[in-house]
């Protein structure tokens, strides 16, 4: 069954990362998590996917610049938020889910082409499931891959937005989502 839900999610993945990088979504079968350290990173969320105008990175951005305590501190908020996360997904709770995405990020899933093809997918082809709206989305891909995330580490790609990461067993850097800091509050963007 594990084994089923991890290609469940490598599929996801690949899907929302070619929606990235090429503006639609093609199913593949490279995988959608980042690597093992030392291997250049491809960062694919599995939850999340947007085609978005947003910068991803300030170009004049230094990590570097970002302290000790600045590093700990937005650790440990994003690991709070992920908890809180967790706990609303294993609870189906849609309504707050939904309120932490940015209105971008809300857009681009819920886009009736996004949402047709990534009821592409086998497992929701096999479940004669359909995706019609952000819910269904939010029902049939996030709450069955997404309940039990913990953040290892986070890298930071502009003052208020950073990349959250897992760490397997197996040492593999997993990037579970992106996220920024706007008006005090962190929400999903990518």
């Amino acid at each position: 069954m594990k084994s089923q839900l991890w290609v469940l999610v490598v599929s996801f993945g690949v899907m929302f990362n070619s929606c990235q990088t090429q503006g639609t979504i093609a199913p593949t079968s490279v995988s959608p998590h980042d690597k093992p350290a030392g291997i250049p990173e491809t960062s694919v969320d599995t939850t999340t996917n947007q085609t978005t105008t947003e910068p991803v990175e300030d170009s004049t951005f230094d990590p570097a610049s970002i302290s000790q305590e600045v590093f700990d501190t937005t650790k440990g908020e994003v690991q709070a938020l992920i908890e809180k996360l967790n706990l609303i997904i294993r609870n189906r709770d849609y309504e707050a889910w939904v309120q932490y995405l940015s209105p971008s990020y809300k857009t681009a899933l819920s886009d009736s082409e996004f949402l047709k093809n990534a009821s592409e997918s086998s497992r929701l082809k096999n479940q004669n499931i359909i995706l019609k709206n952000l819910e269904d989305y939010f029902l049939y891909v996030v709450v069955p891959s997404r309940a039990n995330d913990r953040v290892d580490d986070i890298e930071f790609i502009s003052k208020n937005r950073v990349k959250a990461y897992t760490i397997t067993n197996k040492g593999q850097r997993l990037r579970l989502y992106e996220l920024e800091k706007t008006a005090g509050n962190w929400n999903i963007v990518n």
